[in-house]
């Protein structure tokens, strides 16, 4: 009877520590985004009064009311649907283009404060006189792609692509890469109206 009573405590034991080490242990699971859904590329073009046409993308919109600015040739390409817009200055060159690279150069760099980095690339095209600047902003800033066009002599186009919602990298980095493939086919597509 010792034997029994010996064997059934170690049955029990044992089978409460299988049926007690068997539960997994709890653990948070991380914060989740919504997937986003991207349109297909399409362009079209942009040709008004201003000295310059390009390409943009059909699901944008062209607003130009800015804040009661008069300026004609400053706009916005609007993305309601991703909280996205790309702001567009121009500025005739009258002998002032030191001064007005200095300002732009100022706007770009003004993130410092929350950028992790800032890359420069150097866009130039001899055939239609379009030379600038692509600027990628990484790190959780308001703008995260800037850029500036000019033909160095007469005119000067700058834009800034800003997202109205929190500053996450992580979570807007698919939207911010879709973009600055629609804002690279617009500079690729840029053309000055003298030129042509």
């Amino acid at each position: 009877m010792k034997k029994a009573g010996i064997y059934e405590i170690f049955s029990t034991l044992l089978m409460l520590l299988l049926l007690f080490s068997c539960r997994e242990k709890a653990v948070p699971k991380p914060r989740g985004y919504f997937r986003i859904e991207f349109p297909e590329k399409q362009y079209t073009y942009f040709d008004t009064a201003c000295p310059f046409t390009f390409e943009y993308p059909v699901y944008g919109k062209i607003s130009y009311d800015i804040a009661g600015n008069s300026e004609p040739c400053w706009f916005n390409l609007e993305f309601p649907r991703y909280k996205a817009t790309i702001h567009f200055s121009y500025k005739g060159i009258n002998g002032n283009l030191a001064e007005i690279l200095k300002e732009s150069n100022e706007y770009v760099y003004s993130h410092t404060i929350k950028a992790d980095a800032i890359t420069e690339q150097p866009w130039f095209n001899n055939e239609r006189k379009v030379y600038g600047i692509l600027y990628d902003i990484k790190g959780n800033t308001a703008s995260s792609v800037q850029f500036f066009l000019t033909d160095s002599t007469r005119h000067f186009l700058r834009g800034a692509l800003y997202f109205y919602v929190q500053p996450r990298e992580d979570s807007l980095a698919p939207v911010i890469s879709f973009f600055r493939k629609d804002i690279i086919h617009l500079i690729e597509s840029f053309r000055w109206k003298s030129e042509v």
